[in-house]
């Protein structure tokens, strides 16, 4: 860059200086190139149409659920005690040996009656346990 010599009289100085604006440009070209790739990352494809099905599932999963007010069911039909929880989940068994178990508890809910029912879910001889929760 060059500069004017001094001189005694004061002019005004009638040039800009660009290399601030430069730099400033280059970083803001260092960002786009940086952005402009996580921005595109979909591709939009003409997909074929299908007819809708629905698999097929042997095994339907068993549903134990604990409600709020402490009541214990399966398959959504109330259970009057541990005893018969057991009885149940042992017959359900037999029909699917390798059914899961899908555990709905109410949030409220202490834990002492949950290790109660995992308890007798376990000596019924259930192998496959699965927490549900709800997303929000």
């Amino acid at each position: 860059m060059a500069f004017k010599p001094q001189t005694e009289d004061h002019e005004a100085m009638s040039e800009i200086n660009v290399t601030p604006l430069v730099d400033v440009m280059l970083v803001l070209v260092i960002i786009l190139l940086v952005t402009a790739p996580l921005v595109t990352q979909s591709v939009d494809v003409a997909l074929p149409k299908t007819a809708e099905t629905t698999p097929e599932v042997k095994d339907q999963p068993l549903q134990l659920a604990i409600n709020a007010t402490l009541q214990v069911s399966l398959n959504k039909v109330p259970v009057t005690d541990l005893a018969d929880l057991q009885t149940r989940l042992k017959t359900a068994l037999t029909h699917q040996p390798e059914a899961a178990v899908h555990f709905y508890i109410d949030q409220s809910v202490d834990y002492k009656k949950v290790a109660e029912v995992m308890a007798a879910a376990q000596q019924a001889g259930v192998t496959k346990l699965a927490f549900v929760t709800v997303a929000q």
